[in-house]
């Protein structure tokens, strides 16, 4: 099964909902569910291992999901949403900027949740080279920078910022959103970064995130990674 990474539409419909995913108790993995990518050698446990362990402001939502991508708690909760929510720009919905990641990539997730409906959220997936510089070289399609979305009676639109590449890991890439719907306005950022052989995500979601909160927090994420992860 294909998963779209971080498909825009979910981003910024659910990126409270899927960021609070982990926050339910995790589901027991087994060591027959222990994925690893052939020749990278990164299995879902040393992904874990390596995840943060605390974030500053924040207090970690339950204990970390790890598996296939695919069976992530809070991927499958984000695609759910996904197939429930209707968009303004059908295209938008449909682009996979970067390609799309599969399913069964060894993968590791933790959530963490702070004050004033703050959340963030941190995943590490076993990548290739070559696939994650797909990733952090994605640009969201001019036509799809602002938007809105549909979810049950409920409309929101959606404007989107992109920054230059950056230098967090091997290489990033930084992508705001603001949401407002009705009187509610809401922020996410997200950063991409790739290391050895894996590619993080780490995104903030609030009222009053920045872009530098999400910022900080990848490079903590990476430096944490890169102490663990041989």
């Amino acid at each position: 099964m294909v998963h779209r990474f971080l498909p825009i539409v979910l981003l910024v419909t659910a990126a409270g909902a899927s960021a609070c995913g982990g926050g339910e108790r995790a589901r027991e993995v087994h060591s027959t569910a222990r994925a690893e990518v052939a020749g990278i050698g990164y299995t879902s446990d040393q992904l874990a291992q390596a995840l943060l362990g605390e974030a500053p402001g924040y207090r970690r939502a339950g204990e970390p999901d790890s598996g296939e991508y695919g069976s992530l708690k809070a991927i499958q909760n984000a695609a759910r949403l996904q197939r429930e929510t209707t968009l303004d720009k059908p295209r938008c919905g449909r682009a996979r900027p970067g390609g799309a990641v599969a399913g069964d990539v060894p993968a590791a997730l933790v959530s963490f949740t702070g004050s004033a409906g703050r959340t963030a959220t941190e995943t590490l997936m076993g990548m290739s080279p070559a696939d994650a510089e797909k990733q952090i070289n994605a640009r969201v399609p001019a036509g799809c920078l602002r938007f809105r979305t549909k979810v049950g009676s409920h409309w929101a639109e959606h404007r989107v910022v992109q920054t230059p590449r950056g230098d967090i890991g091997e290489g990033s890439r930084t992508v705001g959103v603001s949401t407002t719907s009705g009187a509610a306005r809401t922020r996410t950022w997200y950063v991409v970064f790739r290391g050895r052989h894996y590619l993080a995500t780490v995104s903030v979601f609030g009222p009053s995130v920045t872009r530098e909160d999400a910022e900080r927090l990848a490079r903590e994420a990476h430096a944490q990674a890169e102490r663990v992860l041989p």
